[in-house]
């Protein structure tokens, strides 16, 4: 089957370095390219489950975590005196 089409710049670009580097004719490269992106259309590579180790960080009673904003408050607050005291 004879089709025009119209390729964005960087897909002719790839096809051209595949086309040099698999040694093979230009037709070949295009027809085994679309034959790959389609199946990986069809059937998508299954993903690894995403896992996230936990780390304890610690808790300090002094603050409510009911009141985050009022704890980022304190927390700030005791930079900003940290950072003075180191200027004297």
């Amino acid at each position: 089957m004879r089709t025009t089409l119209t390729l964005e710049e960087d897909v002719s670009v790839h096809l051209k370095e595949a086309v040099h580097d698999l040694k093979k004719p230009f037709k070949k490269v295009v027809n085994q390219a679309l034959r790959l992106g389609l199946e990986q259309l069809k059937n998508p590579p299954k993903l690894k489950k995403y896992k996230l180790k936990t780390v304890k960080m610690g808790y300090d009673p002094n603050y409510n975590l009911d009141k985050s904003l009022q704890m980022a408050a304190n927390m700030e607050d005791e930079e900003i005196i940290r950072k003075i005291n180191l200027r004297k």
